[in-house]
């Protein structure tokens, strides 16, 4: 066991939160109680208790402006993770991870999450572009306008987010970037997987009342299993509309892009000229490109088999600890410069 992992042990866990963990006591409340305790259990959280600041970034030369949480390292040339969501998703998608990186580093390293471009409280001329081309361009912009060049970073994304995480990554556009972390997407089982994506989009609630109706929703519906994550991730995908609330992405509207998001993925992955972690909900996921580079040693894996498919919603403690052991294990030693004796 590590010295983070044992550091982790004396901390209390937060746990997977079921809604049905409570049912038989729950259903003994008279009804207007139940509605009273049930509004609170599901009250939205505000994204002040995750990260240290939120800002709006303006990318030079257009009128595109960013939503960027983040939490800086102690040292203004401290490392940081950069994380890119998945899709219909937001950069509060990493709240928790971000929280524990930095309780258990002491504010050693720094945590930037965006709204990439059609999500959240991002504002962009252009809403419904959403190929693999230009999330890679809007990221390119993000990093070199807030991250310095002698901060070593690393890339981490979800889903969609991996995919663009790694094509930047493959580019080779930053020196500093000293790794890339893919969570829950792999190319294979990714496109095997689209033929079914408009029937599970057409299953989804087209609005809510509340939020807290949605946040209730996104338990029951399995789509997190993390009670304290959804108070904080489900809220900002929504906006109101002729009061009720509906999805601020129209995921419907990305179906285009799907199959450019995953075409290639693995070979850029294992290709990306740095070090590679993939975190995975199931070892059913890997397709054969990646078994091969597995045994190979080609990257890092890990998988958490009591997530689902937003593992860092899930098992935010896990994830982070696992992200500051892979930046511990792959960081770049600084040595002293050499003293020569006249």
């Amino acid at each position: 066991m590590s010295s983070l992992e044992r550091e982790i042990f004396k901390k209390p866990q937060l746990p997977l939160e079921s809604i049905r963990a409570d049912e038989g006591s729950f259903n003994n409340i008279p009804s207007s109680q139940r509605q009273r305790s049930s509004s609170q259990k599901y009250s939205p959280n505000e994204w002040q208790d995750y990260f240290d600041e939120s800002i709006n970034l303006n990318i030079s030369g257009t009128n595109d402006v960013f939503r960027i949480y983040k939490s800086d390292p102690v040292k203004p040339d401290g490392p940081l993770f950069l994380m890119h969501h998945g899709a219909g998703s937001s950069g509060l998608s990493f709240g928790w991870v971000a929280k524990h990186i930095k309780e258990l580093t002491q504010g050693e390293y720094g945590v930037i999450a965006i709204d990439c471009r059609g999500h959240g409280a991002t504002k962009t001329e252009d809403e419904l572009d959403f190929s693999l081309e230009r999330m890679s361009t809007d990221l390119i912009a993000i990093i070199r306008d807030i991250v310095k060049d002698n901060q070593d970073i690393v890339l981490v994304g979800h889903s969609m987010g991996g995919s663009v995480v790694v094509n930047v990554a493959h580019k080779r556009v930053f020196k500093n970037i000293m790794g890339v972390t893919v969570i829950d997407v792999v190319e294979g089982s990714a496109m095997d997987a689209l033929s079914s994506m408009t029937r599970i989009l057409n299953s989804r609630p087209k609005q809510f009342n509340t939020y807290e109706q949605a946040v209730q929703w996104s338990i029951q519906s399995n789509t997190l299993m993390n009670l304290a994550s959804a108070k904080l991730s489900i809220p900002p995908l929504l906006t109101s509309t002729d009061n009720k609330l509906k999805w601020i992405t129209d995921l419907s509207k990305t179906q285009p892009y799907w199959s450019e998001w995953f075409t290639g993925l693995s070979e850029k992955f294992l290709n990306s000229g740095t070090a590679k972690l993939l975190i995975l909900a199931g070892t059913d996921r890997l397709d054969k490109p990646l078994i091969i580079g597995q045994m190979q040693g080609k990257f890092q894996l890990e998988i958490f088999t009591d997530s689902g498919h937003f593992v860092q919603e899930d098992v935010p403690m896990k994830t982070a600890t696992c992200l500051i052991e892979f930046f511990r294990r792959n960081r770049r030693l600084i040595l002293p410069p050499k003293v020569f004796s006249k």
